[in-house]
């Protein structure tokens, strides 16, 4: 246990995370989605939900804040139209954590590749379908505003 971290950051999870530089992502996916088959590097956070791993990292993570777009989500059966109770919870905490940014849906036609060409993939415990995410690492600007 550390102070100030999330519990649920065990250590190859938090070995990912500051492994990732500016422009990284990290995909954190549901328990049906073939993590192992397409994770470049694989992280598992068997027992927890999507949601759970999502609230840990966004409580270290920085965002990318120079491009239009650092957080993504699947959308209800690949339509970035239709969303679920799933989305709609992982907007909210999103909404909650990091109010400047806006999470955009994902086709399943653009989120497939992300996610393969994702530095991390966090294989969760998430019953939901459709529930995945991906966040681009952004990066923290020494005191003097760099």
């Amino acid at each position: 246990m550390l102070i100030g971290l999330p519990p649920l950051l065990g250590p190859e999870l938090l070995f990912a995370l500051r492994s990732m530089g500016h422009g990284d992502e990290i995909a954190l996916v549901d328990g049906n989605y073939p993590a192992q088959e397409h994770a470049r590097r694989l992280v598992r956070a068997d027992g927890h939900g999507v949601l759970a791993v999502l609230e840990a990292v966004l409580a270290v993570l920085p965002l990318d804040r120079a491009v239009p777009q650092a957080v993504f989500r699947a959308a209800l059966h690949n339509d970035p139209a239709q969303s679920g109770p799933i989305h709609r919870a992982m907007d909210a905490l999103c909404a909650r954590m990091v109010p400047e940014f806006a999470v955009t849906p994902l086709s399943g036609e653009a989120l497939y590749p992300r996610i393969r060409g994702a530095h991390t993939v966090v294989a969760t415990s998430e019953p939901q379908l459709f529930g995945n995410m991906i966040l681009r690492k952004g990066v923290i600007l020494p005191p003097d505003g760099g």
